[in-house]
């Protein structure tokens, strides 16, 4: 989600009511406005992770190295994503890295637990290799199961101005 469009704002009660982003911060949210964080947060955690899992496979790591190498890229895609778009809006470092762990931490974790478990669960997807239909569908179908956990988990986070709540406060 481009977050560089909105203007600057330090009063999170004066943006609730603007740009469409109503229930950023308490009271009713949407399905769509948890969807959209939710989104924002699987982008960084794709990027991250497919490099990881490719990174991994590629220098034929084993398993528990390759998984671990694919969640921290996960987080620090995820956190950069965020980052980018805040200091778009004119938050400086250290305050846009505190803005970015409390939007996505809580995300990036259900999305990196349910991902990572499906991948795991899924018999045989651990051994496959970059070139085998069964690691693309496991890792995607790891996303997708992750997106539908997640989205709940966000929009409930942002109800009580958790989580993607606090970006909106940003930009």
């Amino acid at each position: 989600m481009d977050h560089s469009a909105h203007a600057h704002h330090t009063n999170t009660n004066a943006h609730h009511g603007d740009h469409g982003h109503g229930g950023h911060g308490g009271g009713a949210v949407t399905w769509s406005a948890a969807a959209k964080a939710t989104l924002h947060c699987l982008t960084g955690c794709a990027i991250g992770e497919i490099l990881g899992m490719v990174i991994g496979t590629a220098l034929a790591w084993g398993n528990v190295p390759t998984m671990v190498l694919a969640v921290v890229l996960a987080f620090v895609f995820g956190y950069a994503l965020t980052l980018l778009a805040v200091r778009r809006g004119g938050l400086d470092l250290k305050s846009a890295i505190k803005v970015a762990l409390a939007a996505d931490t809580v995300s990036i974790a259900v999305m990196e637990l349910v991902d990572n478990g499906i991948i795991a669960l899924v018999p045989g997807a651990m051994d496959a290799h970059l070139d085998q239909a069964l690691f693309w569908t496991a890792l995607l179908g790891g996303f997708v199961v992750a997106f539908l956990v997640t989205t709940p988990v966000n929009k409930w986070m942002i109800a009580r101005g958790k989580g993607h709540a606090v970006v909106h406060a940003y930009h």
